[in-house]
């Protein structure tokens, strides 16, 4: 399943909301991509979405496959449209 999103934060995904992102998608079985500039990165590696670039109001694709998708990805929907609130 996938969806996409803008990042909505001032700072961009810059350590602290990267860490939210890697922290839920960590709770889950599924693998979980992100898909940025044409680059797909593991959604749960903290360098690999630092590695990204990604600044306020960047489009970002959230792809997850496995047996809790569905669940990983309604969560990190919240997360992400609540600017990596946790």
């Amino acid at each position: 399943m996938e969806k996409t999103f803008k990042i909505l934060n001032e700072e961009g995904m810059h350590a602290r909301p990267a860490g939210a992102f890697v922290k839920v998608a960590s709770e889950f079985k599924s693998n979980i991509e992100i898909m940025a500039n044409g680059t797909k990165k593991n959604g749960k590696s903290i360098m690999g979405l630092m590695s990204l670039g990604l600044a306020k109001d960047s489009e970002i694709t959230v792809i997850t496959t496995g047996e809790d998708e569905v669940a990983a990805m309604t969560k990190l929907s919240t997360l992400i449209e609540n600017k990596f609130q946790l």
